[in-house]
């Protein structure tokens, strides 16, 4: 069964940067630094057949996979031997070499056990062939360069190993999940701490998958830690809240509600669980279950510090607000079909204050300004109504506003020079000129005089293209008598 948590949206107006670049840099990496990876493989593998080290190696991985099954009790061990054996009967060269070439753990018998199983002029050859083989083929495969090997554990490769991948199903997996869990945890983190403690994750599982695994010479490489990682964050973070899981249980899937940190147990104890029934999958469950814990754990010990969830994480989503906005317009709404405007106005101010960008609640504010043209909420909500249609490119509408304001407004609280300034210049370009005058003669009584001054100049340079002399004449004058 598959449980993911469902509870966000992604807001591209505000793209998760850092969880694209991970998911960017791992598709680089498995592209350009791990596309050679083939090619080093298939080198080897062709160089170990044209000097038959099948014949010296497959007899002693039957005894090394015998010896594992008596004195280890390694019931995985029957399974690879009676494959083994299939394909020496079937002269499946190829396919046999493989097996010896990429089981790190039969190598290691090898160089420990060489003087027990070959003759010295067999161990003289198979260490100079070999070695070749490991030196200039396998060992430089991106597995063994950054991968993190148990037995060979170091520090840059606890963070090397989570942009390594084992194939095309596993790197999009991988990324998948990184996307759904990346982009909720990115928002309640912030970018950099979010990375951090992913990086930090991925490098604590891969301590948990080491310490089961000590001694091991197989590579673990992949970002499934760091997942489980952001997993064991995202859950912690919304805690004891009821959050969505979306589910899948073979062709069957649904949504649940459920406490978040609820989930977690059930995680864990499903990757504890394989790790000790499942047999040897491929699958690094231990790893998961490190990353799990530490995701967790880290948001616990440092969410009240370092690890704090920013406030605006818990704000409703849009789908959410959407809803809330609809109801409380609605009660708006009402209360102006009932005429009751002064608490229509209240509700509105509130919806404005808490959605600025919704230009529909500016427009019933100063409708309801309107109704008391004595009052300065008249005026300020003209100027409010006059600069949105400034920002909103709607020069036409700009100077309604301003002409019905003088013709309601004006006489109890009169409009700053600015907002008369702002018609002129709209209306030049306009051309229309008469609005232009008309607004020049409201500024020039209360503006300063560089201001006056400026629109004075534009005036005259508009007439005279026009070539309306008389006109031009008077505000040349008027520019002489400013001196």
């Amino acid at each position: 069964m598959l449980i993911i948590p469902a509870e966000n949206a992604i807001n591209w107006k505000r793209p998760p940067w850092v969880t694209l670049g991970l998911i960017m840099a791992c598709l680089l990496v498995f592209l350009f630094y791990q596309g050679g990876d083939d090619r080093k493989l298939e080198s080897a593998l062709e160089q170990y057949l044209e000097q038959d080290l099948l014949a010296l190696e497959a007899p002693a991985y039957e005894d090394y996979l015998q010896r594992e099954i008596r004195f280890e009790g390694n019931q995985q061990r029957v399974l690879e031997l009676q494959e083994f054996q299939r394909l020496q009967e079937t002269g499946e060269k190829p396919w046999q070499a493989l097996t010896l070439l990429l089981d790190r753990e039969f190598y290691q018998y090898l160089q420990q056990n060489q003087r027990l199983i070959w003759t010295p002029a067999e161990r003289a050859r198979w260490q100079d062939q070999r070695s070749a083989i490991e030196q200039q083929w396998i060992s430089q495969m991106s597995a063994y360069q950054l991968g993190l090997v148990p037995a060979k554990l170091s520090l840059y490769t606890l963070i090397t190993y989570q942009f390594l991948h084992g194939g095309w199903g596993h790197i999009l997996g991988n990324l998948l999940f990184l996307f759904l869990l990346g982009f909720t945890v990115e928002k309640a983190l912030g970018p950099g701490r979010f990375l951090v403690a992913y990086l930090v994750c991925g490098a604590l599982s891969g301590l948990v998958f080491t310490a089961f695994s000590t001694g091991s010479q197989l590579p673990l490489v992949g970002a499934s830690g760091s997942i489980s990682g952001l997993m064991g964050m995202y859950v912690a973070i919304y805690g004891l809240q009821r959050i969505r899981f979306f589910y899948f249980l073979g062709v069957y899937f649904n949504y649940f509600r459920a406490p978040a940190i609820a989930v977690l147990p059930v995680w864990l104890g499903k990757e504890i669980y394989d790790y000790w029934f499942a047999g040897a999958t491929g699958i690094a469950y231990m790893a998961h279950a490190g990353g799990l814990a530490a995701g967790a754990g880290l948001v616990w010990l440092l969410g009240q510090s370092w690890l704090q969830v920013k406030e605006e994480f818990f704000e409703p989503g849009q789908e959410a607000q959407d809803e809330q906005f609809t109801k409380a317009y609605g009660q708006a709404m009402a209360s102006l079909g009932r005429m009751e405007f002064e608490l229509a106005q209240r509700q509105f101010e509130a919806l404005h204050e808490r959605y600025p960008d919704r230009p529909v609640l500016l427009q019933h504010l100063y409708q309801l300004a309107k109704l008391r043209p004595d009052l300065e909420a008249y005026r300020l909500r003209t100027e409010e109504m006059m600069a949105a249609a400034m920002a909103g490119h709607q020069p036409e509408q700009m100077v309604e506003l301003w002409q019905e304001y003088l013709s309601k407004g004006e006489a109890h609280n009169p409009l700053p020079p600015e907002s008369h300034n702002r018609v002129l210049f709209a209306s030049l370009k306009r051309h229309d000129f008469k609005v232009a005058e008309k607004a020049f003669e409201r500024m020039r009584t209360s503006a300063d005089p560089d201001m006056v001054h400026e629109a004075c100049r534009l005036l005259v340079a508009e007439f005279e293209k026009l070539q309306m002399e008389p006109k031009a004449r008077h505000y040349r004058q008027l520019l002489a008598a400013q001196g």
